[in-house]
This record gives structure tokens, sequence and C-alpha cells, in this order.
């Protein structure tokens, strides 16, 4: 095949305008000028096409050559991407370090999956099967928490013709032969290659009823994700954006996790890349590294490759969903992300919208998010994953007014809104439980009730309605003292205080507290809502919320957050009767002395 080759005409940053080259695809991958730097069309003209270069343009001159490769901008997917560290355009970086060192040189070709290491292959097909695309004819041991599963790729349907047998093998070796109905026969490797701009395919999108546990109490509890859901993290400088992606990619109970930095500052990638592989999985003791796959384009980084590694994360994505897996992709931060298309539709000349965004931002945002979602899968037996996409918003000045925003909102059905007063107040995780919200209660209440306990959505309400009655009796605190108040109001704010700070915060730098089982989610909620109930009835009888402080128990709930994972059972039981105890003996005192005797 005689290769296509072009000239560049101007340059203007990432933006190269080039001419020569006659049919031009949109979003070809092209290489450009004597170094090769590696870039993809994004207009083409009668005479001219326009290349975004995924690597700094600096020195590259008119004139010089532009070599077209007629590929899609696809990546490699097969045995090898999980505990990899990738660029934004799937160059592993321990690669490219070792070619240029701690500073990565330009027009490097790293591919995405090493070629040459083998994977021991077992086979689950035989010779005679009928396979359609998506169907699994073999698995391999990736790590010691995910099986891959080999897949029939796009385009292939007929017959097992061959298979190897178990054994060790590339991602490139033909382990499998297929014939189809026309007589021609295709070889099928571990691994493939597929165009990132494009979703992959499935059968169906199916109901979404199941929650995505964090092991964040305030998100588990108020406003849960579900599997295949959406979600936003919108914040201000300094609120914990960034924290709270890492606790949900370490935590989250998704089997694989997609961590792509986008545009982030490096120092905050860089403790991802040291602090997670020493971090464990909490189910099952390996280290977290082996479920994962980080995509790490930080803010010095080209801009253009910082648009590309969104796309490559969530094909990532995708390929682990149709293996029958339940995905997290966390996407940090899409607001950077939308400042490259910003400046990428500045050079380009195209007419700004507000704030000098482009007028397709909306649509680029919701071509993103709606790739995420629950699906049955492609194959013949009936096989369900997911892809549940939250990504952070940094909106300046944390003005949730501005256009990434509104547009991502109109996207995402979850919404965690980070609250800077909150984080000034070393409240964390900062999340403001009155402005958030979910659209998926409704879904996840049947799951809830089932796999928590029936009284699960009526202590979460009751919950909330403490924290709204609490925000109203702030105002008049304000205004008067809270001497001021009657002790049924006092007992209400004490209600929200233990809430608060007994519930709510969360440290993500305790070994145990980091972490909260869904279950002890419950127990601790059930406990502190019941001491409320108990609380307001005293209250009611002529006791004194002074009183009702001076209760040991309240040491004990305070400390709930750091019980231990396999042992909370007992210790919740052990408060639960400690706290009846105390209550009976306060009512026996009350019914038998009269309010007088509890009086100061």
């Amino acid at each position: 095949m005689t290769e296509k080759v072009g000239r560049i005409e101007s340059i203007s940053g990432p933006v190269v305008r080039c001419s020569g080259i006659s049919g031009i695809k949109m979003y070809e991958v092209v290489r450009v000028g004597d170094e090769k730097l590696i870039g993809e069309v994004i207009e083409v003209g009668e005479d001219e096409f326009t290349v975004q270069v995924y690597e700094e343009t600096s020195g590259v001159a008119p004139g010089e050559p532009v070599l077209a490769t007629g590929d899609l901008l696809s990546v490699e997917l097969g045995p090898g991407l999980l505990g990899s560290i990738y660029d934004g355009i799937q160059r592993p970086l321990p690669e490219l370090q070792k070619l240029s060192g701690d500073f990565i040189s330009r027009g490097l070709t790293v591919e995405g999956l090493d070629k040459k290491k083998k994977w021991h292959f077992i086979p689950t097909a035989r010779v005679g099967d009928k396979v359609v695309p998506g169907d699994i004819i073999g698995e391999v041991p990736e790590t010691g928490i995910i099986t891959s599963r080999i897949m029939i790729p796009l385009g292939v349907e007929g017959e097992i013709v061959e298979i190897v047998d178990e054994g060790e093998y590339t991602v490139i070796d033909i382990i499998c032969r297929v014939r189809d109905t026309s007589g021609d026969v295709h070889d099928v490797m571990m691994m493939q290659r597929t165009p990132v701009r494009v979703g992959r395919p499935f059968k169906e999108r199916v109901p979404m009823d199941t929650p995505l546990i964090t092991g964040q109490r305030v998100i588990d509890t108020f406003m849960p994700q579900a599997k295949g859901g959406t979600g936003a993290i919108p914040g201000g400088f300094g609120t914990g954006k960034t924290v709270t992606l890492h606790q949900f990619a370490k935590w989250a109970d998704a089997q694989v996790v997609v961590y792509v930095g986008c545009g982030e500052r490096g120092n905050e990638m860089t403790e991802a890349l040291e602090e997670w592989p020493h971090l464990k999985d909490p189910k099952s003791g390996r280290p977290l590294m082996e479920r994962t796959v980080l995509i790490a384009n930080t803010s010095n980084m080209p801009v253009a490759a910082r648009e590309a590694s969104i796309y490559v994360a969530v094909t990532i994505a995708e390929y682990f969903r149709d293996q029958g897996y339940d995905v997290a992709l966390m996407a940090d931060s899409t607001s950077r992300w939308a400042e490259a298309l910003r400046e990428i539709s500045g050079r380009l000349g195209q007419l700004p919208s507000e704030e000098g965004y482009p007028a397709y931002l909306g649509s680029r945002l919701a071509q993103f998010y709606e790739r995420g979602g629950r699906m049955r899968v492609l194959g013949s037996n009936d096989r369900l994953g997911s892809v549940t996409i939250c990504g952070a918003v940094s909106p300046p000045g944390g003005d949730f007014s501005e256009p990434v925003t509104q547009a991502t909102l109109r996207i995402v059905k979850v919404f965690w809104a980070l609250d800077k007063d909150l984080a000034a107040r070393r409240f964390f995780p900062a999340i403001n439980t009155l402005t958030s919200y979910s659209l998926y209660l409704g879904n996840l209440e049947k799951w809830h009730k089932e796999h928590l306990g029936p009284d699960w959505p009526d202590l979460v309400r009751e919950a909330m309605a403490i924290l709204q009655k609490d925000q109203e009796l702030r105002e008049i605190v304000q205004l008067v003292g809270p001497d001021a108040l009657p002790e049924s109001e006092r007992a209400t704010l004490e209600a929200a205080r233990m809430i608060k700070e007994d519930f709510l915060t969360q440290s993500a730098l305790h070994e145990i507290d980091t972490y909260c089982p869904i279950k002890k989610t419950y127990r601790m909620l059930r406990i502190i809502i019941n001491f409320a109930r108990k609380m307001a009835k005293a209250v009611e009888m002529g006791a004194t919320v002074r009183r009702i402080l001076d209760f040991s128990v309240l040491d004990n709930i305070a400390r709930m957050k750091i019980a231990p994972w396999d042992s909370f059972e007992g210790i919740m039981d052990t408060i639960e009767r400690k706290m009846e105890q105390e209550f009976d003996a306060l009512f026996q005192e009350l019914a038998a002395f009269g309010v007088t005797l509890l009086s100061e």
C-alpha cells in the first residue's frame, strides 16, 4: 500500500493545518512533522485538513511532511490492561520512561499491550461450537482478582474450526479460527483493537436497580449511586473532589476501576501512583492495582491528549463491561477536559458560546456520560455488565452556575455538591446533604429493604428531616442563642450534631474509617435515629437535654465509626443494649419521681 504523504501549512499550538492528502477521513490518525508526532484529523476541507496533535508542537515548521495512517484513534484491548499506567493516548508511562527518562520525548511510539509477554490461556469453547461476536472462548487469569475473558470480536461469526490447547500465548498469537457461512476463515487473537470515539455495541440497556457501594456513608445513605449510573461531584478548590474520587476508586464494589486524571495537577496523580500499589482490596485482600487501570494526563501534558484521554478511558471500561464485569470510571476532572475543547475550538476559529466554550460542549459531555449504563452485552449467553461514570467538575470560584457544571447536571442523575464552608470547618467528606441529590433512590429502595432492613428508607427520611430542621434552627440560634430554644428543639440540634459528627464525617486517612461496609452504615444510622427518637420521647416526658448528654453510651456511639470491619456487629449490639438500659432507667426515674426531681 502506497503511503499518503502531505505537508504542514500552518501551526497554532496543538492545531496544525495540512494539505496534500486526498481522501483523508475525520478522526484518522496521522503522523505530523519530521519527528512523526501523533495527531488526529478533526476538520476536513476540500483541499486542506486540520489535525490536533497529541504532543508538544514547538519546533515543528510549515513544509514538514504529514503521513496518513488510515487508522482511527484506537486502543488495544486484552490481557495486560489491569495494573497498567497509561498516558492520554494509551502509551504505557513506565515504557516511555525507559525510552526517554523522566521527561517524555516527542514522537515516541509505544504499544498499549506487551506483545512479547505470554499469558496462560484456558479454552472454554471447542471445535464445532457456533459463535457470535461477544461469545467467550477462553479465560486468562490476569491478576489474583480479575480473570480476563477472551471474546469473539465484532465481525466474526460462524463455527470454530480450530482452537489452541491450554498453554502460554502472547496477545497476538492465533488462538482460534472461525469459519463463517461464506466459507471464509477468520483468525482470532486475545487482543482486540477498538476505535475510541464510538461506544462498543451491546444488546440492550437494563434497569439500574443495584447500588454501587462506595464505602462512604454520606453517599451510600443519602445520595446513592446505582451500578451503571452517572454522577458528578462539583466543588471549588480545596473542597476535596480528588480525595473523594480517590475514595470511590479505592473502595467502590465495582470489580474493575478505570481512573483517568484528566488535566489534574501532577502531584495528585503522583500520590495515586505511589499510594495505590500498597492498598489492599477490602474483599479479596489483594493489591487494589490488580483491578485498576490508571490513565494519567496531567495539566502539564499536551492539552489535546487531555481531550482524547476521556474516550480512551471509557472504551477500556466498555471492554471489561462486555466481559460481564461491573466497572467504575472516575474522571478527574471533566472541567479540564472542557478547557481542552475550548482551547482547540478557539484555535479553529469556531464561534464561541458561553464563557468561550464551544457550542457543542453539552453534546460532547452527553456523548461521554451516556456511554455509561447497565447493559445486556453481546454474546449467545445472557450476560450483564455495567459502566458507572463519576466525574469531578471544577467550577471557577465554586460557582455552580458556570457552563460545564450546568451542562453536566442536565445529564447526570447523581449530584454530590461539595461545600466550601464545610471544608473550611474540616468536615469531610464536605458534601452538602441538603443540596445534593440522587435520582436513583426509588430504583434502589427494593435492594436496600432486602439486603439491609425494611426500615432503611424510613431511617434515611427521618435523618434527612432532622438535618433540614437543624438548618432552620441554626438561623434562629444565630439570632437569639441556643438557650432561648425549647428543649424539644435543643434535642433536634443534638440529634443533628450526632448525625453530622458521629455518622457523616469520615476520615479518608484512618485505616478503618476510610471504608464503611453498607451493613455497618445501616447499623450506625439505626442506632443514632433510635437514640434521637428516645431522646425526643424523654424530653416530651420532662427530661432535659443536658441530663441525656450525661449518658455514657454517647461515647460508644461517637466511636462506632472505628469499629473493625469484621467485628462491628457485636459492638453495635452492645451499644444498642447499653442505650436501651440507660433510657429505660431514665424513663423509670421520670415515672417514679416526676419531672421536678430531674430539674436543675
